[in-house]
């Protein structure tokens, strides 16, 4: 029989032209109807029976006919709002859209994996769950999909993701223990103060002097409350507030984001800046109120789980490249996932040659497609294994 990559290598023509179509026509968020439609295509194709079970999220099943554990393999299907500028043949079509973070790439490796898998469906021990989610940009995918059952029938035992990067060269392969995506909260500080003339600022109250104090503050936090060994990122990004220059405005209004890979520390710095808010606008008369607009837990990859995966790794035949204290600061709602069932998110190198520098949410970003083959037998071979070895 021969192997994942030998197989994944066979098709990667197919990978290719199935990744060409998605980068040509990205859609957004949870709307995804083309997407969708093509992927259930290909499925149906390769002989699974695909099924959205809410909008845009797809499950499909392979295996399941002899007893076993359940192995939820996921990829992100949605593109950003952003101009593509990469110059490529097959750029895409739509204007202010753009698959500038590879989920043209991960879906591009799940529906490989899928055929791979289906052709050796006779010798899977338990089953394979297929998750193409919409969202991951909006952070809201992944929580519709478990809403509406993803993780049961079957019961999910565990969860494979991955997720490409460019500024990687390729054959690096990254899966660190423990957290290993920052978790993600948008803040949003509403201060109301009391509106007067500029050249009377004593008979009113200044949102925007108080804003200035509590940015000071939140960034005092940061450097105060933190233990130095404990990466987090604390940023206010946009002040809104006022709109001429001899008006005090009656309200000021912050929004900035906070980053942290340890969630008991999380909730301690969300505590501190609600204190804060309230605190600093009380003492200059005013009111205030902290928002969290957006939240998303830290993916976490389990322990147990990475010590397993990892001896399956060289059965791919591929020489990777490993950092294991390799984390980064941004955010996927695979953490979602990583919060109710063990998980393993891999980054993935896919660096072009000849060029510098080529990152994510970037309009120029270019992908060594010779990735795709890897990503596909990556997917499968992990798979397989885990349920082999989990009977």
């Amino acid at each position: 029989m021969k192997s994942f990559i030998q197989g994944a290598k066979e098709i990667e023509d197919y990978l290719v032209e199935i990744r060409r179509h998605l980068h040509r026509h990205p859609e957004l968020e949870s709307d995804l109807p083309k997407t969708t439609k093509y992927v259930k295509e290909k499925l149906t194709e390769i002989g699974c029976k695909p099924e959205e079970i809410c909008k845009s999220g797809i499950v499909a099943t392979i295996g399941g006919n002899k007893p076993g554990k359940t192995i939820l393999l996921r990829a992100d299907m949605d593109a950003l709002p952003m101009q593509e500028e990469s110059g490529l043949e097959y750029t895409s079509q739509h204007l202010g859209i753009a698959h500038t973070c590879g989920h043209d790439i991960h879906t591009s490796f799940l529906i490989g994996a899928a055929k791979l898998l289906k052709e050796r469906e006779g010798e899977i021990e338990g089953t394979i769950k297929l998750m193409f989610q919409p969202g991951e940009e909006s952070l809201t995918g992944a929580l519709d999909m478990i809403k509406s059952g993803i993780l049961e029938s079957p019961k999910v035992d565990c969860a494979v993701g991955m997720h490409v990067q460019p500024l990687l060269p390729l054959n690096h392969l990254n899966y660190a223990k423990g957290p290993f995506l920052a978790s993600t909260d948008i803040l949003r500080i509403t201060i109301q103060g009391r509106s007067c003339h500029a050249s009377q600022p004593h008979m009113g109250i200044d949102p925007i002097n108080i804003a200035a104090h509590i940015i000071l503050s939140l960034q005092s936090l940061q450097s105060k409350l933190v233990p130095s060994n404990e990466p987090v990122v604390l940023n206010i990004c946009e002040v809104k507030s006022g709109n001429t220059s001899n008006v005090v405005p009656e309200q000021a209004i912050l929004t900035g984001t906070l980053r942290t890979f340890n969630p008991q520390l999380r909730k301690e710095i969300i505590e501190q800046c609600d204190k804060i808010i309230k605190l600093t606008s009380q003492a200059f008369g005013a009111t205030s109120k902290l928002e969290i607009l957006e939240s998303c837990p830290s993916a976490i990859n389990d322990k147990k789980l990475v010590d397993e995966i990892k001896e399956y790794i060289p059965n791919l035949g591929i020489d990777f490249v490993s950092d294991p204290n390799y984390r980064m600061q941004v955010s996927d709602d695979f953490g979602f996932i990583s919060e109710l069932v063990p998980s393993i998110l891999f980054i993935i190198g896919c660096k072009p040659d000849g060029i510098e520098s080529s990152h994510n949410h970037n309009s120029k970003v270019i992908y060594n497609e010779e990735v795709l083959q890897m990503g596909a037998a990556l997917f499968a071979q992990c798979a397989f294994d885990y349920l082999k070895n989990n009977k």
